[in-house]
């Protein structure tokens, strides 16, 4: 392994998906920490191979009122509601990063960025599609999936194959040659047949999954749920299992051809190389940032490579969905 000004040379895990370059195959998960250009391009400074954004509404959304996270050492409950300024906040954003769309010459890498999308409505996600298509992301992600916004929204798109293919049908109408990843939720009876439908209605790649739930934590003091929203997403390590057999079921479905973002849970380089052994190409990295800091990129690339090399593995070609193999 070589290492040059402090930076991991991490070549030998580069992947080319969709046409697009990444120098490595983590990606910054949406919501995290993908709010302003600048959180961005740190994160891409420290190792990330792509950058997903959080998710962009067609119009300003409050979101939920504080308190809205809480975490252990096994798991986080999220319940932020996914606040956003709306459509111009996000032109403002994406239009700065994607000026100068960072290149750290110490690395020779050229950072993607995928645009988060969501709405309530099949018309709304062709809307903000639209205006999101226009500043050229390199890929798109369609949230069809987020369980803490139940109450205000109903339930998430991702339960159900029509209104999954309805969403993707509306986005790709918009989007041109920009690829779409249509977000999934693991909330469902049979995540396979939601990926198939979304596949089959034009999605050139999927993540899976998004948060689990909604869960509940109760203080024992006030007798009462600790969110104020009462529910939250469940992520962090607990829920690899469930990520890694999700993704496992996406690749199955739809028979390995289209590319998947395996997230949920992946804190080490060993997490990232088993959700891609189950069929991940990419690799989403989130909740990890808060407890490995946002080091954590380079970190697993690290890991992967240090695998890779004592198990003889000179491509990761060789890995992914090999357990169906």
């Amino acid at each position: 392994m070589i290492v040059l000004a402090g930076i991991l040379n991490v070549m030998e895990l580069k992947q080319n998906i969709l046409g697009i370059e990444f120098t490595n195959p983590t990606v910054l998960a949406s919501g995290i920490w993908g709010v302003t250009a600048s959180g961005w391009r740190c994160v891409a400074k420290n190792g990330a191979g792509a950058i997903t954004t959080k998710s962009l509404w067609d119009k300003e959304h409050k979101g939920h009122p504080n308190p809205t996270i809480i975490s252990n050492e096994y798991w986080s409950l999220n319940a932020v509601g996914i606040p956003d300024a709306g459509p111009e906040k996000a032109r403002e954003e994406i239009a700065s990063y994607m000026a100068d769309h960072p290149v750290y010459p110490e690395q020779s890498r050229r950072t993607p960025l995928v645009a988060n999308i969501v709405s309530n409505s099949k018309e709304g996600f062709g809307e903000i599609a639209k205006v999101i298509a226009e500043l050229k992301p390199d890929a798109i992600e369609v949230n069809i999936s987020c369980p803490n916004v139940e109450d205000e929204l109903g339930k998430p798109f991702a339960c159900s194959k029509p209104d999954a293919a309805g969403v993707t049908e509306a986005v790709k109408k918009h989007t041109g040659d920009i690829p779409v990843f249509v977000k999934l939720s693991p909330n469902v009876n049979n995540i396979g047949e939601i990926a198939k439908a979304v596949v089959g209605a034009g999605a050139d790649g999927i993540t899976a999954i998004n948060t689990v739930g909604p869960g509940m934590a109760i203080d024992l003091k006030s007798r009462k749920p600790i969110l104020s929203n009462r529910v939250g997403g469940l992520s962090g390590r607990a829920i690899k299992p469930v990520a890694v057999r999700c993704v496992a079921d996406c690749y199955k479905a739809t028979d390995g051809k289209v590319p998947i973002i395996g997230t949920g849970g992946i804190y080490t380089g060993e997490d990232a190389l088993e959700i891609m052994m189950a069929g991940a190409s990419l690799v989403g990295i989130g909740t990890a940032i808060w407890d490995r800091g946002e080091e954590v990129f380079k970190k697993v690339c690290e890991e992967m490579s240090e695998w890779c090399d004592a198990n003889d593995v000179k491509d990761l070609s060789e890995i992914i969905g090999s357990i169906h193999k």
